[in-house]
């Protein structure tokens, strides 16, 4: 993710994806096993970025919990991160954010882990209320070149689709056995990421094939080389459903979890709303680069050879979101968005 903010102010599309998971997480927050009232209640939030999408899920969460424990017992929400997370905007947004959760004389208390949630980073039996939104995509490894694409969905090499799936199952029990240590008895987890649709689509397909002709032409341009450009790989998989619910299937249960509900569906794509009420089609073609510029073009500019030339890596994002863009603008159309929901309680 891009640093300085940039992620916060460019993170609508993520923001209105989770809007249908908050009542799932509020369900979660109204059915969980509360500690007794002289321990916190412990909300993790796994993959929280700089903070801004956060916002709204921790407080219908806290709300809800609050309605049960009342207004005195300590609530302590922990943000979870890779170590290169801006971090720093993470504190300025809870601090400053006008939809913040930390209110004057609430008992509420924030704190941020900088470590991968492929891991236990919690102490076991701690966490009441675990959410985890647009993050558990991201591949912990990313275990193969993609010949032909920077996204393994659009990419015709069957083995590195086959390699990136592999990966993904992985990467997903390692999520859960991870939290199924972490969550307390009757403690729920609830997730919000991408997934793929009944058909096997991942979507935003004409902003990965713009993004990608782009990366080409400049290429052509001997901007970058061909060898920067096979190395790189968004590292994100969109699970379906049978394969969130696979580690599940033998006995019902997985790391003492067990699936309460369990949805794909489509995200809103607000940019598209907004372009038929304006038909601004550089407006459009802007924010979906300046989305992916956010999101991916941070990781894409570490496949550059390493040179010590800081100015080349941010012209490299500069000249790949304008070409993005125009790309986009010459042909809007409606982006697909598929989205996976999904609701676990952890039972002894």
């Amino acid at each position: 993710m891009e640093g300085r903010g940039r992620y916060n102010r460019n993170s609508q599309v993520q923001a209105a994806g989770q809007s249908p998971a908050v009542p799932m997480l509020q369900r979660a927050a109204q059915a969980v096993s509360l500690p007794d009232a002289q321990s916190p209640i412990v909300i993790a939030d796994y993959g929280s970025s700089q903070g801004h999408n956060a916002l709204v899920p921790m407080c219908a969460a806290i709300d809800a919990l609050r309605e049960r424990a009342g207004r005195n017992q300590a609530i302590s929400v922990v943000h979870v991160d890779l170590p290169t997370n801006d971090f720093t905007a993470l504190f300025e947004t809870l601090r400053t954010d006008p939809q913040t959760y930390l209110k004057p004389d609430s008992a509420v208390f924030a704190s941020a882990i900088g470590r991968s949630f492929y891991e236990q980073i919690l102490p076991a039996d701690s966490v009441t209320l675990g959410w985890s939104s647009w993050a558990v995509q991201w591949l912990n490894q990313v275990p193969c070149i993609v010949p032909d694409q920077v996204q393994v969905a659009f990419s015709a090499d069957l083995a590195a689709k086959a390699a990136f799936h592999r990966q993904a199952a992985e990467d997903w029990q390692q999520f859960l056995l991870a939290r199924g240590k972490e969550l307390r008895n009757g403690g729920r987890l609830v997730v919000l990421t991408m997934a793929v649709d009944e058909q096997g689509e991942f979507g935003y397909r004409a902003l990965l094939q713009s993004m990608y002709a782009s990366l080409r032409k400049m290429v052509e341009s001997g901007f970058i080389t061909e060898q920067e450009l096979l190395r790189m790989t968004i590292p994100t998989v969109g699970r379906s459903r049978e394969e969130f619910l696979a580690p599940f299937v033998a006995s019902g249960h997985f790391a003492g979890m067990r699936v309460e509900e369990a949805e794909i569906f489509s995200g809103e794509d607000q940019i598209w709303s907004d372009f038929l009420q304006d038909r601004d089609a550089k407006s459009f073609g802007a924010r979906w680069s300046a989305f992916s510029r956010a999101s991916v073009f941070p990781t894409l500019t570490s496949a550059l050879k390493p040179d010590g030339n800081l100015g080349r890596a941010a012209e490299f994002i500069a000249q790949l979101e304008t070409m993005t863009a125009a790309r986009l603008a010459e042909n809007p159309e409606p982006l697909l968005i598929p989205l996976a929901r999904i609701r676990m309680v952890r039972e002894r």
